[in-house]
């Protein structure tokens, strides 16, 4: 495999370390998930964000149901 070197700024470098999965895991690595990740999942939606914002409301007020409570609930 041929490699390359590439210049990175020092707080670039930092960023990437939080992506990494593990201490040890190579850069290249990281950046050729963050390549895939960006070419196969579409941005969220302004409707998406919305939804998932509420979910998270609705979680930390308690708004939750047991699996068992929604199956009952919608008869499955």
């Amino acid at each position: 495999m041929a490699s390359t070197t590439v210049r990175l700024e020092t707080s670039t470098k930092n960023e990437l370390r939080d992506f990494k999965n593990f201490d040890r895991e190579p850069f290249a690595d990281v950046i050729e998930r963050l390549l895939t990740m960006a070419k196969e999942e579409p941005p969220l939606g302004e409707g998406e964000i919305k939804q998932i914002e509420k979910s998270l409301e609705d979680l930390k007020k308690g708004r939750v149901l047991s699996l068992e409570e929604a199956e009952k609930q919608w008869g499955i």
